[in-house]
C-alpha cells in the first residue's frame, strides 16, 4: 500500500463555509506574525518567483513549485480566524478562495532571533468537526505509545535494517534527554520525530502523521480500492492533469502533478493522451509532480512503447518479494510511439514522477529538461501508531531492470541541465530543431 494521493498537498475534504461577510482577522505584529502575512501574500500571489523568494527567506519547508501548484488549485486563501499566538508560534484559519473548505494552520519559528519557520502544517476541517476536534494532545503515555510503535514498525518493514536501528538508536537518544516531554501537540511531535528520523536516514519518503479522526484498526493493504475521500480528492483535482495543449509546430504538452489510482484515473489519463495523439513531439511537465501510483506510472508510459516493455520491479523487504510492472501493450486509444518526447523535471519532481522520468531515461524513449529530481525512491506503506498517530514507512525499493539501480538519495540527472523555469523553452527549442531536421524546409525560388 501506499500513502494515498490525498497525503501528497492537504486532506481537501468539503468543511463548513466562512461568513461572506466576515471581517479578516488582524495577524499580530510579531516575528510569527510578520510570517504568516509573508506566507499569505506569497501563496495568494500564485506567482512562483514570488512563492520561491517567501520559501528561501524563511525556510519554508515545502519546495515552492509543490506551493506554486497547490496555490493554483485552491486558488488563495482567506484568513478566516486567528487561534492562540505567542511570539513565535501561532494557530489559524483559512478559507480555500475557490471553494468552502477551512483548514486549521499552525506555524511555529525555530528560537532564537532569526525568522526562520520550525514547523508549518495545514489541515482541512473533516465534515462534522470543530477546529478543536483537529488539536490533538499528547501525554507522556501517548508519547511513549508513539514511540514505542515507531520503533517496532520501522524493526519490522524499513527497508534497510541497519538504518532503521541507527534512526531508533537517534529518537531513544533524544527520548532519554528529555527533548520531546514538553511537545504536547499531536502534529508538533509528528513534526520534530520526522525531522529526527529523517535526519539519520535522509530519507524523504519517511513521516508521521497524525489524523483527527480515528485510524483503522487493520493498516489498509495493497490490494485496497481507493479511499472515498481519495476517490474525492482525485475527481476534483482531475487527477493531477493540469494542462494539456497543442503547442506551434505541432508540439504536444501535457502537464500533470501526480499519479492516481488507474481505476479513478485511467480515463482522464487516456483521454490526456488522446489529445496529443497525433502530435509530431511531446513534451510532459513533472517539475511540480510529487509521485503516486506506480500502476499509474505504467499506466501513462504504456501509451509510448508499441511491445510490451519492462518498465521496473519493486523490492519489499518483509516479504522478500519483487512485483514486476510492465508496459500494456493494449490501452484505449492512440499510442505515440514514434516520435521525441521530452520530461520536465525540477528539484519538487519526487517519487512516482521521478520513477517515470527514470524508467524513461533508462530506456533511452525521452530525453530529460530541467534540474536533478528530488531523490525519493522507496515505495511507502501507512501504517497505524495509535488511535492518532501513523507512520509512512519507505517498505522496499525499485530495481530498474536496465540499470539495476534506483534514485534514492541522488535524484535523476536531466540530459540537459537548465534551471526548471527555463526547462520548457529549453524542450521547445530541442523539439524544434529535431523537427525542423526530420522536415525540412523547401529551397525558396
Amino acid at each position: 500500500m501506499r500513502i494515498p494521493v490525498l497525503a501528497l498537498l492537504l486532506s481537501l475534504t468539503a468543511a463548513r463555509p466562512a461568513l461572506a461577510t466576515q471581517l479578516a482577522p488582524a495577524i499580530p505584529d510579531t516575528p510569527v506574525g510578520h510570517v504568516l502575512q509573508a506566507w499569505l501574500d506569497a501563496f495568494n500571489s500564485g506567482d512562483h518567483a514570488r512563492i520561491d523568494v517567501y520559501c528561501k527567506k524563511y525556510e519554508h519547508p515545502n519546495p515552492p513549485e509543490r506551493m506554486t501548484a497547490f496555490a493554483r488549485q485552491v486558488g488563495g486563501f482567506d484568513l478566516v480566524a486567528i487561534g492562540a499566538s505567542e511570539p513565535r508560534r501561532i494557530s489559524f484559519q483559512v478559507k480555500e478562495k475557490k471553494s468552502s473548505t477551512i483548514a486549521v494552520g499552525k506555524l511555529a519559528l525555530t528560537d532564537g532571533e532569526s525568522a526562520r519557520i520550525a514547523d508549518f502544517s495545514l489541515r482541512a476541517i473533516p465534515p462534522g468537526m470543530r477546529p478543536e476536534d483537529l488539536d490533538i494532545k499528547v501525554d507522556a503515555a501517548l508519547r511513549a505509545r508513539v514511540l514505542d510503535g515507531i520503533a517496532a514498525k520501522l524493526t519490522e518493514f524499513y527497508v534497510y535494517p541497519e538504518v532503521a536501528k541507527k534512526m531508533i538508536d537517534a529518537m531513544r537518544a533524544h527520548q532519554k534527554k528529555g527533548e520531546y516531554d514538553a511537545v504536547t501537540d499531536g502534529d508538533a511531535l509528528a513534526l520534530r520525530l520526522t525531522r529526527d528520523l529523517r535526519a539519520v536516514s535522509h530519507d524523504g519518503h519517511l513521516r508521521i502523521f497524525t489524523s483527527p479522526e480515528a485510524l483503522p484498526q487493520q493498516d489498509p493493504g495493497d490490494d485496497d480500492p481507493p479511499t472515498p475521500a481519495d476517490r474525492v480528492f482525485m475527481e476534483r483535482a482531475n487527477c493531477g492533469f493540469d494542462r494539456i495543449e497543442h503547442l506551434p509546430h505541432n508540439i504536444g504538452y501535457v502537464k500533470f502533478n501526480f499519479f492516481g489510482a488507474p481505476a479513478v484515473c485511467g480515463p482522464i489519463a487516456t483521454a490526456a493522451m488522446g489529445f496529443v495523439a497525433n502530435v509530431d513531439a511531446l513534451v510532459f511537465d513533472l517539475r511540480e509532480n510529487g509521485g503516486g501510483d506506480p500502476d499509474m506510472v505504467s499506466y501513462v508510459v504504456s501509451y509510448l512503447f508499441a511491445n510490451r516493455t519492462h518498465v521496473n520491479d519493486l523490492w519489499e523487504r518483509k516479504t522478500n518479494k519483487t512485483t514486476e510492472y510492465w508496459t500494456k501493450p493494449e490501452l484505449p486509444g492512440k499510442k505515440i510511439v514514434d516520435k521525441p518526447v521530452y520530461v520536465l523535471t525540477s528539484k519538487a519532481t519526487f517519487s512516482g514522477g521521478e520513477e517515470f522520468t527514470y524508467d524513461l531515461k533508462s530506456l533511452k524513449r525521452a530525453t530529460i529538461v530541467g534540474e536533478t529530481t528530488g531523490g525519493g525512491a522507496h515505495p511507502t506503506a501507512a501504517k497505524r501508531l495509535d488511535d492518532h498517530f501513523g507512520i509512512g514507512v519507505p517498505t522496499g525499493r525499485p530495481i530498474n531492470p536496465v540499470t539495476k539501480k534506483d534514485w534514492e538519495g541522488t535524484g535523476v540527472e536531466p540530459d540537459v541541465k537548465v534551471p526548471a523555469d527555463r526547462a520548457l523553452d529549453k524542450a521547445l527549442e530541442l523539439a524544434r530543431a529535431r523537427l525542423d531536421g526530420a522536415h525540412p524546409q523547401p529551397p525558396r525560388r
